[in-house]
């Protein structure tokens, strides 16, 4: 516990309070996520990258999204582990700054791409004459690059409110990483001001992205009502069934989390979906492409013969 006149140089991160044993159990758990994560989006990555199929603005955002659910993970979860397989349970002040800075730069950055990827699909479902001429590579790096412009100054001036404030009541961490609302009540100096900045940003960030969703849906329903066919609606629908997926799974677990406005009365609760959006979901995001999108799956099942002809020779 640290005294209102010392400046807290370390945090503790209580994660898990659990019997020795199931730690290790977690550890392990934890581990294989992590592990099945990082090889899923990097085979998604792989995937892409050399089937000249893939070669289209869809698959490029989806290249970027993969990357993003690595980074995205490995800013959680290498600490996580750390934690629960050695008890080592100090991370600097530094570290955690750090860690907090790039845990918002992927979460703004994934929200961002998202809505990039709801505008894709309505210019594919919506204006299809126009889409190859609209949705160049030029486009499609820009809009990219533009995401993570736009989650790159988000989080400097998250990072910089949430760790200009004064953390002096404890330096117990009552959560597996270093999130703002845990570090909030560490707080000891007047926080009002930052907050109102830091929750801003963090609604601006959530409702602009789905607003920009919501209207390519709303435009792309509209599209697909107008198909005479039933088939023709099918299949035109269900090139946007993994977005739709992925889009809900994502931002409904970030929705509750961070505009509920009641994080001290589930903490037990907040910990169990923190750990669905950064250690669950990065994980799903592969199979969501994969396992709903026949591309994807022609790909990967060509990919496979190609190894096991080789393998033969």
């Amino acid at each position: 516990m640290a005294e209102n006149d010392t400046v807290v140089t370390e945090f503790i991160l209580m994660a898990f309070q659990l019997s020795a044993g199931l730690q290790m159990s977690l550890f392990f758990v934890f581990l294989v996520l992590y592990f099945v994560t990082v090889g899923g989006n990097l085979g998604m990555i792989v995937l892409i990258q050399r089937d000249l199929r893939l070669q289209t603005p869809m698959y490029f955002f989806l290249r970027h999204l993969s990357f993003l659910d690595i980074c995205y993970s490995s800013v959680i979860v290498p600490q996580l582990l750390e934690t629960l397989g050695t008890r080592k349970m100090a991370i600097t002040y530094e570290r955690c700054a750090t860690q907090f800075f790039f845990f918002t730069l992927c979460a703004s950055t994934e929200c961002f791409l998202l809505a990039v990827m709801a505008y894709d699909r309505y210019m594919a479902v919506c204006n299809p004459l126009f889409y190859a001429t609209a949705m160049t590579p030029q486009t499609c790096l820009g809009l990219v690059a533009g995401a993570y412009a736009c989650a790159m100054v988000i989080a400097v001036i998250r990072t910089g409110c949430t760790f200009s404030i004064s953390f002096c009541k404890s330096n117990h961490v009552d959560f597996f990483f270093c999130d703002l609302p845990p570090l909030l009540k560490l707080a000891c100096s007047e926080t009002k001001p930052r907050e109102r900045v830091i929750y801003l940003l963090a609604f601006l960030v959530i409702t602009t992205s789905i607003s920009v969703i919501l209207i390519s849906y709303f435009f792309i329903i509209h599209a697909i009502l107008k198909i005479r066919t039933a088939g023709g609606k099918v299949k035109t629908f269900s090139t946007c069934v993994s977005h739709m997926t992925a889009v809900a799974l994502f931002f409904g677990t970030l929705i509750f989390i961070y505009l509920k406005g009641n994080m001290g009365a589930s903490l037990g609760e907040d910990k169990i979906v923190s750990v669905f959006y950064t250690v669950v979901i990065p994980m799903l995001n592969p199979m969501i492409y994969s396992l709903r999108n026949k591309e994807v799956k022609e790909a990967l099942k060509k990919t496979l013969n190609r190894i096991k002809v080789s393998q033969t020779y």
